[in-house]
């Protein structure tokens, strides 16, 4: 039995919480302590290892200091060779799970990343802390009991989510469906099965990532409007729950949904999509979500509280750099430029890029996340929380993340519309946010008309899409999500573009737009550009 486990069973709350959620009482000192400390442990053990002396490239950095004067900034390139082949004799410490996220479509189609056991060690209590702080309403406030039904929509291992489900104590909680099935199941089949169990059983936590919640509530409410009643009169509870559900949606005068189900403890979600769903899911669930931010390199990187505002950062699985937004743009503008960082006591109120150096074992050293935050504040003043808050905003690479499932690059959407066989000048591309809903945007210049609508041409690059990368086949079985849609831009419109760039003087590498991402002003030209291009003016662009 795990500490955490005998706490709860033993009823001693306090030191519960005090060992889940302590970090929240952390003065900014004692946080930059701790990751300092653990800091000098990892770089020993880097040291003594095949990846951590080719991360150090000849380096033997002392302090944290020479650390990051010493160290370059990484990316998953520099660990490729290493952990697409899962090499466990490289590492600082033995992994006991490798686990995986989308890749760099059209390159590699995962990016593994290795768990140690001590790195899972320190997740079984931020686990339990998501859960305290979804069902709290103040610090030391426990409300879940044990026996509590968690429902289980999240991706099965080897993606991260899943990782999660393994480590919640044994003897605590009770999983809809239980993860040893959860996870040999089809998406489908779990949904189904999960929520058969719930509504027979009851259900108080619902834990999944953002575009999943949305997605179940969407499916339950198509479902159950509908459900088999002989197959119901087989199970009288699950009838009655079902009855009284139904007739408070018909008294507020709207279709079934979760919330009349079910009137959960708690509600977690997760995802690069979580700003975007918030109303939706407490419309469809009752209550806001409680978000956290990771991703697959490092698991838990910070959560919101009981207030459901900025996030708090751990100070136990990673150390924490932030690269200004400015220098950010540097580095996209020059590859070979090393952009500077600031510690979490340096920074102030704006948007960084996040680094993180794995403690506890992990494999990545002063990694780039491609994650852009914005902290809002220093401290949480209502709360008392002497930690700087953060939002989570977007990604800074030349990939667009689509809710949490794919990562698209320039290379992939360019060889699906090739391979779609539709005549086309040019394209650009970019996520957008559509009735709450996370969209792939794609504008295409066609070279000639041939009659087809935009929702033919969408449904072929779509098609090739699947075909090509893996993850984001999975979006749509997974979520039902079908996110990209295209508009035709006007004929000549990058030629116009061209015109005007040349006019401003602008150099020859800035004459066409970028094709992935591009700034709101250079969409709105295209989008707006005027057809009529002389024969004169196209000779010229031409030339």
């Amino acid at each position: 039995m795990s500490k955490i486990a005998e706490l709860f069973k033993q009823g001693n709350y306090d030191e519960l919480w005090q060992r889940c959620c302590g970090f929240l009482d952390l003065s900014l000192d004692d946080f930059m302590k701790i990751q300092r400390r653990l800091l000098l442990e990892q770089m020993e053990l880097l040291r003594g290892c095949e990846l951590g002396r080719h991360i150090f490239r000849g380096a033997s950095p002392r302090s944290v200091e020479e650390f990051r004067e010493m160290v370059p900034l990484t990316n998953y390139d520099d660990y490729a060779p290493f952990l697409l082949k899962r090499r466990m004799d490289v590492l600082p410490r033995k992994p006991v799970l490798w686990q995986y996220t989308s890749g760099k479509s059209g390159e590699y189609a995962y990016r593994w990343a290795p768990l140690t056991a001590r790195q899972l060690d320190e997740l079984e209590p931020l686990v339990i802390a998501l859960v305290m702080l979804s069902s709290c309403h103040g610090r030391k406030d426990a409300t879940f009991l044990k026996g509590d039904k968690v429902f289980y929509g999240m991706a099965p291992p080897p993606y991260a989510t899943g990782t999660m489900a393994r480590v919640f104590p044994k003897g605590i909680f009770r999983f809809l469906p239980p993860p040893e099935e959860a996870e040999m199941m089809s998406f489908e089949d779990r949904i189904r099965n999960g929520f058969d169990m719930a509504l027979s059983e009851g259900l108080d936590i619902c834990f999944a990532m953002s575009s999943i919640t949305v997605a179940i509530g969407d499916r339950f409410s198509q479902k159950n409007g509908s459900r088999n009643i002989k197959a119901l009169l087989k199970n009288p509870r699950a009838l009655l729950r079902l009855a009284k559900g139904k007739l408070r949606a018909k008294m507020a005068g709207r279709s079934l949904l979760p919330r009349d189900i079910w009137p959960l403890k708690g509600l977690i979600t997760f995802g690069i999509d979580g700003s975007v769903y918030r109303e939706k899911i407490k419309q469809m669930w009752g209550r806001y979500p409680l978000d956290f931010h990771g991703c697959t390199e490092a698991p838990m990187i910070a959560t919101q509280t009981w207030d459901y505002e900025g996030m708090t950062f751990f100070p136990h699985l990673n150390f924490l750099e932030f690269i200004p937004e400015e220098e950010v743009a540097k580095s996209r503008q020059d590859p070979s430029y090393q952009p500077s960082t600031l510690l979490m006591d340096e920074i102030k109120p704006g948007k960084y890029e996040l680094v993180i150096t794995n403690f506890q074992g992990g494999a990545f050293v002063r990694f780039r996340l491609g994650h852009l935050v914005e902290i809002t504040a220093l401290r949480n003043e209502k709360l008392n929380i002497d930690i700087p808050q953060m939002l989570f905003l977007s990604r800074v690479d030349d990939q667009i993340d689509i809710a949490g499932f794919t990562r698209l690059s320039e290379k992939v959407i360019w060889q699906a519309i090739e391979n779609s066989g539709r005549a086309y000048k040019d394209w650009i591309a970019y996520k957008e946010i559509s009735q709450d809903c996370p969209r792939l945007r794609l504008c295409i210049e066609p070279s000639q008309e041939n009659g087809d609508s935009t929702e033919k041409i969408a449904a072929a690059i779509h098609e090739e899409l699947k075909k090509l990368d893996a993850p984001y086949a999975e979006l749509e079985s997974f979520t039902g999500l079908r996110p990209l849609e295209v508009t035709l831009l006007p004929r000549g419109a990058f030629k116009l573009y061209k015109m005007k760039q040349q006019a401003a003087g602008a150099e020859l590498a800035h004459l066409k737009p970028p094709h992935i991402n591009p700034s709101p002003a250079i969409i709105e030209y295209l989008v707006n550009a005027t057809t009529g291009v002389t024969v004169r003016e196209e000779r010229r662009v031409e030339a």
